[in-house]
């Protein structure tokens, strides 16, 4: 057992990762290509660009097994990196456990989140090719604030979709984009005939991230001094996270600990692919043999109750088909209070590796993940995003399950923000108004079955 007594464990910046890691080049199976909607046939290069500059979709595609970092954007990166890994002592003091438990702390970015690791190289790249400005979408505001601020230290405009529900609730996070220079409207919203379109036949509709991304699509699509940029879902995006896992397994070398369980919050995919891709890699060439879980919200439970399907990334149906864990492009969440989980795919990765067998998938309800928060909070002193108590919740369950056992396993998982800027969640969990919320089977299959009719034919 390892007698590691402090709870910070360091990186020197000379230590930061300077590569990219692209599962792809290591996943045992290829996973399904993006398809083209209108030609049924895989998407090539020149298809991405009306929307992406050519060294984003060239990552999008590639099998290498790692990308360099450019200089600008290391030079960005340090402003906050290497984050911090913590030994959570007090959080395992409170459970009783013998478990060994660890976070990678992405909250000391200047968004609070893990999204500038890609927000920072996509608005770099886009600079590079010229582009004047960036749309995009956003639930919580974690990505829209991220891009923002990436959008600030390359000169680019930005352009920010928010989903109706969030902006409502999150008014600060808005306001946070706005002081980065962004510019934000409600999703859906009148200023696109995808927005126009919902409204006029769902005016209270809460939005979705579905709908905020075919908005920002349409805006970037007319114009060619405009490109769209993602927050997840997609292989670049959620290489560019990579740099948090290979940190992680710095850190974890640095104290001679190896992960017997990694944990991670779902919505598209890239907070958890950028901890977990590196450890997988390190499984399959028998370094080390981590159990690995993604935990996403009862309310939207793509993984665990979703069809593995082609289908779009966006409801007004503007994206190529994509493999992916899906509850159907139209599928409108409740509006939980975790708005980065309001998404009805799972990243194509994500889903290629839980249909395979190489990841397992839970779903939790607000309420468990809100309580695990508050003890995090209580504990260990970061009151938590609402996303990644969701990680939190199983984290705990699963040190409980090793305090029974008396198995002295170590659980790592990624605390992918802070969750200054979600209080009145926290206020309405503490007052008792959150309520839990989830799908019959039935129901699902159905609303999937429906969607997926309105997709055009694939040979």
């Amino acid at each position: 057992m390892s007698q590691v007594k402090q709870h910070k464990i360091d990186l020197a910046e000379s230590e930061m990762p300077t590569r990219w890691y692209n599962v792809l080049h290591d996943l045992p199976t290829p996973p399904p290509p993006p398809l083209h909607p209108g030609t049924g046939q895989p998407i090539g290069p020149d298809d991405l660009a009306p929307l992406f500059p050519m060294d984003l979709i060239m990552q999008e595609v590639s099998t290498d097994q790692y990308v360099d970092i450019p200089e600008e954007v290391l030079d960005v990166y340090r402003l906050w990196r290497p984050s911090p890994l913590f030994r959570a002592h007090r959080l395992e003091k409170a459970l009783g456990t013998p478990a060994r438990i660890y976070y990678k702390y992405e909250g000391v970015s200047p968004a609070g989140s893990h999204k500038p690791n890609t927000a920072v190289p996509q608005a770099y790249y886009n600079a590079k090719a010229g582009i004047k400005k960036l749309t995009t979408e956003t639930g919580a505001g974690q990505w829209g604030t991220s891009l923002a601020f990436a959008c600030a230290q390359f000169d680019l405009e930005c352009e920010v979709w928010q989903v109706r529900a969030s902006y409502d609730q999150k008014p600060y996070r808005r306001l946070m984009i706005e002081t980065f220079g962004g510019v934000v409207h409600p999703s859906p919203s009148p200023l696109t005939a995808a927005g126009q379109k919902i409204l006029a036949e769902h005016p209270d509709s809460p939005g979705s991230l579905g709908i905020a991304i075919s908005e920002a699509v349409e805006v970037a699509a007319q114009d060619p001094t405009i490109n769209y940029s993602l927050g997840s879902v997609l292989n670049h995006v959620l290489m560019h996270q990579t740099i948090i896992g290979e940190e992680t397994l710095l850190q974890l070398a640095k104290i001679g600990e190896t992960a017997d369980l990694l944990v991670g919050c779902t919505g598209g995919g890239s907070n958890f692919g950028g901890l977990m891709f590196p450890f997988l890699r390190e499984k399959w060439a028998g370094r080390m043999n981590p159990d690995v879980i993604a935990v996403e919200p009862a309310a939207c439970p793509s993984l665990t109750q979703g069809t593995y399907a082609y289908d779009f990334g966006d409801t007004a149906g503007m994206t190529p088909l994509l493999k992916m864990h899906t509850l159907g492009h139209d599928f409108i969440p409740d509006p939980i209070h975790s708005g980065g989980l309001r998404y009805h795919g799972m990243s194509p990765l994500i889903s290629h590796l839980y249909e395979t067998g190489e990841i397992g998938a839970v779903a939790k309800q607000q309420n468990e993940c809100f309580a695990a928060g508050v003890l995090f909070a209580r504990t260990e002193g970061i009151v938590p995003a609402p996303e990644p108590t969701h990680a939190l919740a199983v984290t705990i369950e699963e040190a409980l399950r090793c305090k029974e056992s008396g198995e002295e396993k170590v659980i790592v998982t990624a605390l992918c923000g802070h969750g200054h800027l979600d209080l009145p969640a926290y206020g309405a969990y503490l007052s008792g108004s959150v309520t839990d919320t989830g799908w019959e089977d039935e129901t699902l299959k159905a609303a999937v079955a429906e969607a997926l009719t309105k997709l055009p034919a694939l040979a």
